[in-house]
């Protein structure tokens, strides 16, 4: 796979497929790290001469323009992050897209309207698909991947588009790929892997894998009430997903059978009803046996035991990736578990890998030093993809 380096983009147009899908509160953006993870790939071709355009996606509008997920909040950041005035093109591949474009000089940067308000960019048609990416390869002279939160997807811009022009990996990428070989291939042990967020389908296939190559694993989050039940245990009006009881039982199982330490929660904060997160009104969680929910109350974030058990089982580890918060960690009461995870990783040896999605988006709300963490993945469906072992399309099409 080539990188940045091996181009000569001095005087070209670059298309830089990035990640800006950042999360936003009307035009507000309230976190920027995608912006700021794809800013040096974007800073090095404008110091080496290049004309960059920058394409992402943003959200998930219906294939049609849609004012609440444009990317103009984005193409600002990006302009405040790289200190240089940013142009903005109001479509993908129309009149505004070809003036500004072609109006760049060596050195300056455009960002072009949400990629997904085209239909072709997500089309199942390859044919459909492939006239989008024909439109945006009359744009540009190369082609640099760099949204590593959208590999996975066989997109316009991400799968069919470096088919057509002369392509390489951005420096997030190559890094991002680099990392995730020491969780496959090169792995330091012992290996722990601490897992969380809501659902537990969207874990199985990464947990059916890390059976195979990990020492440990730590469950929280609302996927830990699914495992809980499969124990046999009540879970109150806890997240649950009934259907992959059987699931979570046959993993339970492997897990014993191979010896991979599977390990869940002793205690939980529970509640009888959700937080409010926008006023943070103060929750008064109680604290209550992972084997003792009462049938009232719904689990909302790993106890004070669980977070001393969890970070006991990361001190002496050589490896850790985590991936999902532990528990409702937007609102204070119930941030303490994922809090206590992130600690448990700072103060370890390991090589430390967080996965993206919510758990970087908490290691930036709760205050935590992004650069103390071996590394902060950018793309949470993509990493856990990758760990699965799937063959993602994004890289894929980067391949020589």
């Amino acid at each position: 796979m080539k990188t940045i380096d091996d181009l000569q983009v001095a005087g070209k147009r670059v298309f830089v497929r990035a990640d800006l899908n950042v999360p936003l509160d009307g035009t507000t953006i309230t976190d920027d790290g995608r912006i700021r993870a794809v800013a040096p790939t974007i800073a090095k071709l404008v110091e080496r001469g290049a004309k960059v355009i920058v394409a992402s996606h943003l959200g998930r509008p219906k294939g049609a323009p849609d004012p609440a997920f444009s990317l103009a909040p984005a193409a600002e950041r990006l302009g405040e992050i790289l200190g240089q005035a940013v142009a903005f093109a109001t479509d993908t591949v129309g009149e505004s897209a070809r003036s500004v474009t072609a109006g760049l000089a060596d050195g300056q940067v455009a960002v072009l309207e949400n990629l997904r308000f085209n239909p072709g960019e997500t089309s199942k048609d390859d044919a459909e698909r492939g006239a989008f990416a024909d439109q945006l390869a009359a744009l540009a002279d190369l082609y640099v991947g760099d949204g590593f939160g959208a590999v996975h997807r066989k997109h316009a811009s991400v799968y069919d588009l470096p088919a057509r022009l002369p392509h390489a990996a951005g420096d997030l990428i190559a890094t991002e790929v680099q990392v995730l070989k020491k969780l496959t291939e090169d792995v330091k042990r012992p290996y722990v892997v601490a897992l969380g967020g809501a659902k537990v389908s969207d874990k199985l296939a990464v947990i059916d894998q890390l059976l195979e190559k990990a020492d440990r694993i730590l469950v929280g989050g609302g996927m830990a009430y699914t495992f809980l039940k499969a124990k046999g245990h009540e879970v109150g009006i806890s997240l649950l997903q009934e259907d992959q009881v059987p699931a979570c039982q046959e993993y339970l199982a492997r897990a014993e059978k191979r010896g991979v330490e599977f390990v869940l929660p002793v205690d939980v904060l529970v509640s009888a009803e959700f937080p409010d997160l926008k006023t943070k009104a103060p929750a008064n969680p109680g604290t209550v046996a992972a084997d003792a929910i009462p049938a009232d109350q719904e689990g909302l974030d790993i106890g004070p035991k669980t977070r001393e058990l969890y970070a006991a089982k990361v001190a002496d580890a050589g490896t850790v990736f985590w991936n999902g918060p532990m528990g409702v960690f937007e609102h204070p009461d119930y941030a303490g578990g994922t809090k206590a995870v992130a600690q448990a990783l700072l103060d370890s040896p390991a090589f430390t890998v967080v996965g993206g999605g919510d758990s970087a988006a908490a290691v930036r709300l709760l205050g935590f030093d992004e650069n103390a963490f071996g590394h902060i993945s950018t793309g949470g469906g993509a990493s856990l993809e990758y760990l699965e072992g799937k063959t993602l399309p994004g890289l894929a099409a980067l391949e020589d």
